[in-house]
C-alpha cells in the first residue's frame, strides 16, 4: 500500500475532525496511513470500530493543541476551520460559561437563556477606556470600541446586532444602550440618560410580543441614533421604526400572545384610575385569547405595566395622554369582542352587529364615536357613483375584516404616535426626519435591533418582509467585510488572496427588482380583482423557470412559493399578501374616527402619519377615479418598507459599522445546553467562518500615515523626529517596535496592521507616556520629600534628646525598683518550693509503700498458682502419656496380627498348592500330626497372653482411679490456699467451692 501521497502531519496519534450526523463534528485519532489513494484510518472518540477517511486530495481536518481550545478570539486558533470554530464555541460556552467570543470584527453572542450577573456598573466601569481584546470578550467591549472611535476620529458609528429570533437581539441592544448611557453620563445619571433608558420598556411594552421561540420577540424594527456633543456627553436620541407587525394585533398563533401592553392593561384592572375602561381577564378578550396562554413564566404584567406607566411619565407623557393610549388600547380590546351575526340576504350570508352588543356600546363610548354609526359601517361600505350614493352590506368575512383593520389601524396610529413623542422628547431640537439637524450634536452611535430572520410552519406577508430585510443586513455585512476589505487591498496595493464567499445579491434582485415580488405584488393589487390567486400565478410566470436559483415552485401546492434565501430555503404562503400588502381602511371609518368626540382621538389622526394605503370610494384599486381622471400613485406597505430599508442602508454605508453577531444555543430555551445543529446552521448562514478566515489572513486595522505619525511619533526619541517624510519615520517607528514585518504592510496611503497589533502599539504608547509621567514625577516628589525630610530630621533631634533624658530617669528608676522587687521574690519563691517539695515527697513515700505492698502480694499469689498448676500439669501429662502408651500398644499388636494373616494365608496357599499332588499329600502326612500339635501349642500360649494382658489393662484402670482421686484433693488444698478455705469447705456440697468443684 502506497502512503507517499500523505502529508507528514497525518501520522499516527494525530487528532483529526471527523463529519457526524447528530454532534455535526466529533473527534477522532488517526490508527494508521494507508490506502491506494492516501487515505487515513481514524478511530473516533468513544467508539471502537475504525473507519477509513478521505484521500490525498481530502483528508480530515486537523485539531487545535489543547491549549489553544477556548481562546478569546478565534482568529488566534491555529487550524481555522468549521469544527475548531463550533468546538471552541462550545468549549467555552459550556465549561466557562462564556457567551461572547470574538471572530475578528465581529462579536459572536451565544443566548444562555439564563440571566447572567455580568452586565452591572461594575463591568461597564471595568471595561471603560480599555482597547477592544484587552479583556475577555463582551457586549460593553464593542459598545466601547465604538464610542472610542466616535470620540478619537469623530465619525458617526453603528452596531448591527443580527440573528436569528430568539437568538438575544433585543437585550443585547438594550444592554449596550445602557452602557452608552453610562460612559456618555456624569458621574451620576442624568436627566436625558434616564430618558434614553426609559424608551426600553415603552418600546417593548408596545411592540414586542410572545413568539413560540421568544418570549420577546421584537415585532417590529428600530434603529436608535444616540446622539453625542462635542464633549461625548449624550444630548438625545432618535428612532425610527419599520415595519410593525400590524396582524399580530387581531390574531395569533396557538401558544403566542398579542403585544405585553394588552395583558398588562388587563393585569392592571383593579387600579381605580382603571376602572373606566371596562377591562376584565386577558382571557376574555378574542384579541389576547388566542394563543391560549396569556402569561408568561417569570413575569409579572402588573409590575411590568407600572415600570411601562413610569416611563411615559418621565419621558413627558401628561395625564391626559396616558389616558388617551389607555383609550385607545382599551378600545381595540373591546372591538375584538363586537359580535358579528350573520343573516342571509339573496343567498349571500351577510354581516351584522347589533346595535345594543355590549362590547360594541363600549368600544363606540371609549373612541368617542355614534355605536350605531359604527355597528353599521363595520357592515357596510360607501359606493359612490357619477349619480348617486349607496350603502353596499359586506358579507360576514368581510365584515370581520372590516372590524380587524379598523382594530390594526387604531394600534398602528397610536404606535406611531408614541414613537413621535418619544422622538420629540429625547431629542427636541432635531426633526425626526433629520438625524444631523441639532448644533449641538457633534456624532452619533446607531444602533440596530431589528426582527431576525423567521422560518415558521406557516411563512406569511410578515415573514417575507421580515426576510427581505435580513438579505439586505447579510448583503451589507459581506460588502463591508468582504468586498471593502478586497477592495481596499487592492486600491493600497497590499498583497492579498481573494476569498470567495457567498453573495445574496441575485436573491435580493429576486425581491425588489423590476418584476420582482414586491413588483408584481404592486402590480397585482393595482389592478382590478387582484387577489393572491393572480400574484402567484404571476410569480410562477415570472420567475418559475430554469435559469432561476433562488425561486422555486412546490409541486403539491398552487398557492405558495420558495425562495432560497442566505439562511436557507423558507417557503410562503400567499393568502392574505395582497390584502396585507394594502392594509387599506375604509374611508368611512377614518371619517368616523376623525370626527371623534374625544380630543386625543382627532390629535391622534391629525398628528400620526398617514397610513401607507388609503383606499376610498371614489378611487379603484388601479388609482384611476371613476370618471376617468388619473390619480396619485399610491404607496402600498412593500414599497414603503423598500424604501425605508434603502435608506437604512444608506445611514449604514456612511457610518462604521460594529457587528454583533447572535447565535441561539438550542430551540428549547434550556439553560447553557448547546445544539451543534443549530449552532452550525446560524454559523454557516451569518458569515462567522468567512469572517475567521479573513480576519486572520487578512489585516483589519489601518491608519493613514499622518495619524499614524501623529499618535505614536512619542515611540522615538526627540531628536529622531523627522517631520519632512512622515512615511519614512512610520517605518522607522514599526521597525523599532514591531520585530515581526509580516505583521504589518505599507499602502500608498495607508498602514495595515493584522489583528491585536493595533492594541501592542497601544500598550508601547501607553508604557512610553506612563514613562515619561513617572520621570516628572519622581523628580517633583524627590524635591518635595528632600525639603519634607529636612524640617522633619531637625525637629527628629530636638524631640529626641528631650525624649531620650526623660527615658533615661525612668529606666534608672526602673532598675532600682526591679532589684529590690527581685530579692524579695527570690526569698519568697524558695520558701514556697521548699514546702511543696516536702509534701510531694510525703505523699508519694506513702504512695511507694501502699502500691509495694500490693504488688507483693499479687506476686504471693501468682507463685502460688504457679506452683499448683505445675502439680495438675504433671499428673495429667503422665495419665495422658500412659494412654497414649496403651494405645500404640494395642495399635502395634493390631498390626502384627494383620501381618501374621497374611503371611499365614500366603503359606496357606502355597501350602494348597503343594498339597494337590499326591506325593507331596504322601509326605506331609507324616508331619501333619507334630504341626497340629505345634498349632495347639502356640494357641495355647496366645490365649495365656491375652489373659496376662487383661489383667494388667485392669491394674491399670484402678491406677488411674486413684490418681484422679488424688489430683482433686491436691485441687481442694489448693483452693483452700488460695481462697483462704478450709478443707471442709471444699469438700461440703452446699458451699459456693464445693458446688465449683462439684
Amino acid at each position: 500500500m502506497s502512503t507517499v501521497d500523505v502529508p507528514d502531519l497525518y501520522c499516527r496519534g494525530v487528532r483529526v475532525w471527523v463529519p457526524d450526523r447528530d454532534r455535526v463534528w466529533v473527534g477522532g485519532e488517526v490508527v494508521s496511513v494507508e490506502g491506494d489513494e492516501g487515505g487515513v484510518v481514524v478511530r473516533c472518540e468513544g467508539e471502537e470500530e475504525t473507519k477509513l477517511l478521505g484521500t490525498k486530495d481530502s483528508l480530515p481536518l486537523l485539531r487545535n493543541p489543547q491549549m489553544l481550545v477556548g481562546a478569546n478570539d478565534l482568529t488566534t486558533l491555529s487550524y481555522l476551520h468549521e469544527p475548531a470554530v463550533l468546538h471552541n464555541l462550545s468549549v467555552r460556552f459550556l465549561h466557562s460559561k462564556m457567551i461572547y467570543t470574538y471572530c475578528g470584527i465581529v462579536l459572536v453572542a451565544l443566548n444562555p437563556y439564563q440571566p447572567l450577573p455580568i452586565y452591572g456598573n461594575e463591568t461597564a466601569a471595568a471595561y471603560r477606556g480599555r482597547d477592544m481584546g484587552e479583556m475577555d470578550p463582551h457586549i460593553f467591549a464593542v459598545a466601547e470600541e465604538a464610542f472610542r472611535k466616535m470620540t478619537r476620529e469623530g465619525s458617526d458609528q453603528s452596531l448591527i446586532i443580527s440573528g436569528e429570533s430568539g437568538a438575544g437581539k433585543t437585550v443585547s441592544a438594550k444592554f449596550v444602550m445602557r452602557y452608552f448611557a453610562t460612559v456618555g453620563g456624569a458621574s451620576t445619571e442624568t436627566q436625558i440618560e434616564r430618558k434614553v433608558l426609559a424608551s426600553n420598556p415603552i418600546m417593548e411594552a408596545i411592540g414586542n410580543a410572545k413568539t413560540t421561540r421568544n418570549d420577546n420577540s421584537s415585532r417590529f424594527g428600530k434603529y436608535i441614533e444616540i446622539r453625542f456633543d462635542r464633549t461625548n456627553r449624550i444630548t438625545g436620541a432618535h428612532m425610527r421604526t419599520y415595519l410593525l407587525e400590524r396582524s399580530r394585533v387581531v390574531t395569533q398563533a396557538t401558544s403566542e400572545r398579542n403585544y405585553h401592553i394588552f395583558y398588562q392593561l388587563c393585569a392592571a384592572r383593579d387600579c381605580p384610575d382603571m376602572s373606566d375602561y371596562h377591562l376584565g381577564h386577558a382571557e376574555s378578550f378574542h384579541y389576547t385569547s388566542q394563543g391560549g396562554r396569556v402569561a408568561i413564566d417569570d413575569v409579572d404584567d402588573q409590575s411590568e405595566f407600572t415600570a411601562t406607566r413610569d416611563a411615559m411619565k418621565l419621558l413627558g407623557f401628561n395625564d391626559d395622554q396616558l389616558r388617551g393610549v389607555f383609550q385607545v388600547l382599551s378600545a381595540v380590546l373591546h372591538l375584538g369582542n363586537v359580535e358579528v351575526g350573520r343573516r342571509s340576504k339573496g343567498g349571500d350570508v351577510m354581516g351584522e352587529v347589533g346595535e345594543g352588543d355590549e362590547s360594541l356600546v363600549t368600544s363606540a363610548t371609549l373612541l368617542g364615536v355614534d355605536s350605531a354609526h359604527l355597528a353599521h359601517w363595520l357592515c357596510h361600505k360607501k359606493i359612490t357613483t357619477a349619480r348617486e350614493v349607496y350603502h353596499k352590506p359586506l358579507t360576514h368575512p368581510q365584515s370581520i375584516t372590516a372590524r380587524d383593520s379598523l382594530a390594526k389601524s387604531l394600534y398602528s396610529r397610536l404606535f406611531d404616535w408614541i414613537v413621535n413623542i418619544i422622538n420629540s422628547t429625547l431629542s427636541p431640537s432635531s426633526s425626526p426626519s433629520s438625524s444631523s439637524s441639532s448644533s449641538s450634536r457633534s456624532s452619533f452611535i446607531g444602533v440596530l435591533d431589528i426582527y431576525g430572520f423567521e422560518v415558521f410552519q406557516e411563512n406569511n406577508f410578515e415573514q417575507f418582509c421580515i426576510n427581505y430585510a435580513n438579505e439586505k443586513l447579510q448583503q451589507q455585512f459581506n460588502m463591508h467585510v468582504f468586498q471593502l476589505e478586497q477592495a481596499e487591498y487592492v486600491k493600497e496595493e497590499i498583497e492579498w488572496s481573494f476569498i470567495d464567499y457567498y453573495d445574496n445579491q441575485p436573491c435580493i434582485d429576486l425581491i425588489e427588482n423590476r418584476l420582482g415580488i414586491l413588483d408584481l405584488l404592486d402590480e397585482t393589487y393595482k389592478m382590478p380583482g387582484g387577489c393572491d390567486s393572480l400574484f402567484i400565478q404571476k410569480l410562477y410566470d415570472n420567475h418559475n423557470t430554469p435559469s432561476s436559483t433562488h425561486f422555486t415552485k412546490p409541486r403539491m401546492s398552487r398557492s405558495e412559493f420558495q425562495v432560497r434565501h442566505y439562511a436557507g430555503p423558507v417557503q410562503y404562503q400567499t393568502r392574505g399578501f395582497v390584502d396585507k400588502n394594502s392594509e387599506q381602511v375604509a374611508e368611512e371609518h377614518l371619517l368616523l374616527l376623525t370626527g371623534s368626540s374625544v380630543p386625543f382621538m382627532t390629535s391622534l389622526y391629525k398628528s400620526a402619519k398617514a397610513t401607507p394605503i388609503q383606499v376610498t370610494s371614489s378611487q379603484d384599486r388601479g388609482g384611476r377615479r371613476k370618471n376617468g381622471m388619473k390619480t396619485v400613485t399610491k404607496v402600498t406597505v412593500g414599497s414603503q418598507f423598500r424604501s425605508s430599508l434603502r435608506e437604512l442602508m444608506t445611514t449604514l454605508n456612511s457610518t462604521t459599522p460594529h457587528y454583533v453577531r447572535c447565535i441561539k444555543s438550542n430551540d428549547r430555551k434550556l439553560p447553557f445546553v448547546f445544539d451543534p445543529q443549530r449552532a452550525v446552521q446560524q454559523l454557516r448562514a451569518c458569515g462567522v467562518l468567512e469572517t475567521v478566515r479573513l480576519s486572520a489572513a487578512g489585516y483589519p486595522s489601518r491608519w493613514t500615515y499622518n495619524e499614524f505619525f501623529q499618535r505614536y511619533r512619542l515611540l522615538l526619541a526627540s531628536g529622531q523626529v523627522r517631520r519632512e517624510d512622515v512615511r519614512q519615520m512610520c517605518e522607522y517607528i514599526l521597525r523599532i517596535s514591531i520585530q515581526d514585518s509580516s505583521q504589518y504592510r505599507f499602502g500608498k496611503t495607508k498602514l495595515f496592521f493584522r489583528a491585536g497589533q493595533v492594541a501592542y502599539l497601544e500598550r508601547l504608547r501607553s508604557q512610553r507616556l506612563h514613562s515619561a509621567s513617572l520621570c516628572v514625577q519622581r523628580r517633583v516628589r524627590g524635591w518635595l520629600r528632600r525639603a519634607w525630610y529636612r524640617r522633619l530630621r531637625a525637629a527628629t533631634i530636638l524631640t529626641q534628646a528631650r525624649v531620650r533624658g526623660l527615658l533615661a530617669r525612668r529606666l534608672a528608676e526602673t532598675l532600682r525598683r526591679t532589684r529590690a522587687v527581685v530579692c524579695l521574690q527570690r526569698h519568697t519563691r524558695g520558701l514556697v518550693t521548699r514546702l511543696q517539695y516536702q509534701r510531694l515527697r510525703n505523699a508519694a513515700i506513702t504512695t511507694q509503700a501502699l502500691f509495694r505492698g500490693r504488688q507483693a502480694r499479687k506476686r504471693c499469689v501468682a507463685l502460688l498458682y504457679d506452683q499448683k498448676a505445675v502439680v495438675l500439669q504433671k499428673y495429667v501429662r503422665g495419665w495422658l502419656a500412659r494412654v497414649h502408651y496403651e494405645r500404640t500398644v494395642q495399635r502395634i499388636i493390631f498390626t502384627q496380627c494383620c501381618v501374621r494373616r497374611w503371611a499365614a494365608r500366603r503359606e496357606r496357599r502355597r501350602l494348597k498348592m503343594e498339597a494337590r499332588s499326591v506325593t507331596h499329600l504322601q509326605g506331609l502326612n507324616k508331619g501333619l500330626e507334630i504341626k497340629i500339635i505345634e498349632l495347639q501349642l502356640r494357641l495355647d500360649e496366645g490365649e495365656r497372653e491375652r489373659m496376662a494382658a487383661q489383667d494388667l489393662w485392669n491394674n491399670q484402670k484402678v491406677n488411674y482411679e486413684q490418681v484422679c482421686i488424688r489430683l482433686c484433693h491436691s485441687t481442694r488444698f489448693a483452693l483452700c490456699c488460695v481462697v483462704d478455705s478450709s478443707p471442709y469447705q471444699l469438700s461440703c456440697p452446699g458451699s459456693s467451692v464445693g458446688r465449683a468443684l462439684a
